[in-house]
């Protein structure tokens, strides 16, 4: 039994799709580069071979990857060269999946780089993000510590005109402490009730009486509010761009299902278990 039998991914298709496209008018496409037996090994072979390559590999200087690929192609194609007899099932079975696989990606690639108008990003904005209602938004910093007391002193230090950050270092238990007690930009939802209500009643720059939550007591510090909005247009533009390619990808995918002539009845009553029965390729 082969053991390390390598079916294609069940997902090859999309491993097809994120193939560089290979140019059909390539300069040099059809130049042999060696021959083994009479079977001649091309440009255009290496170019596909380096394509396929982990990134990690084809970092590689260029000088190494030409020597390495031509090698790897030269000794496969002599050992294939050496195979007599009629093709094991599991390779003659991958071969056609492969090509299935690899000829529906180039369906897929004409959808990918169909033209896109601007009437196409319009509707997916509209559809995004017409319905977006404004909301406000929240930057603010805080000094964690575990009791009242510990809050209620330091508020004490603040109110004396001591610098929040350089407490939030010193004092805070929380894990924005060494970054001077910075949360960031947030929205409503995001804290827990007793932290987000305390935020939302200060005036940026002014800091709050100390506040229980379960994760202690805490000062609060607004420093900034603002209202958020949808992203302008061209903001999204490429993931828009994205969107509608991927849209009419899956609506060709499931058109062309729809219109081709399929009979499954074959697969009812199997044990889904059966596809763990390598055996049957022997």
């Amino acid at each position: 039994m082969h053991k390390s039998l390598n079916f294609l991914a069940p997902f090859a298709l999309i491993a097809a799709m994120a193939l560089p496209a290979i140019a059909q008018d390539t300069v040099g496409r059809d130049k042999v580069v060696a021959t083994v037996d009479g079977i001649d090994i091309t440009i255009g072979h290496m170019i596909v071979a380096r394509a396929i390559l982990p990134e990690q590999y084809q970092q590689l200087p260029p000088e190494v990857l030409f020597t390495g690929i031509l090698d790897q192609l030269i000794q496969q194609t002599a050992m294939a060269q050496a195979f007599t007899g009629d093709l094991p099932a599991r390779i003659s079975l991958q071969l056609e999946n492969e090509r299935r696989s690899l000829t529906a990606g180039e369906v897929i690639e004409g959808v990918m780089t169909d033209k896109i108008d601007d009437a196409d990003i319009q509707a997916a904005y509209n559809a995004a993000y017409a319905t977006v209602e404004t909301s406000e938004e929240f930057n603010a910093s805080h000094i964690l510590v575990e009791t009242e007391e510990e809050a209620i002193a330091i508020k004490a230090d603040l109110d004396g005109g001591a610098d929040f950050a350089a407490l939030a270092m010193e004092k805070s238990t929380g894990p924005s402490g060494p970054g001077g007690g910075a949360l960031g930009w947030f929205g409503a939802g995001a804290m827990v009730p007793e932290f987000e209500a305390a935020a939302i009643a200060l005036e940026p720059g002014a800091v709050s009486d100390p506040v229980k939550t379960q994760f202690g007591w805490h000062l609060v510090k607004l420093n900034e509010k603002r209202i958020k909005e949808a992203p302008a247009l061209d903001d999204v533009r490429e993931e828009l761009e994205l969107q509608v390619r991927q849209t009419r990808v899956q609506e060709a995918i499931d058109g062309l299902t729809e219109a081709a002539d399929v009979d499954r009845s074959g697969s009812e009553g199997i044990d889904p278990l059966i596809l763990q029965q390598i055996e049957l390729l022997e």
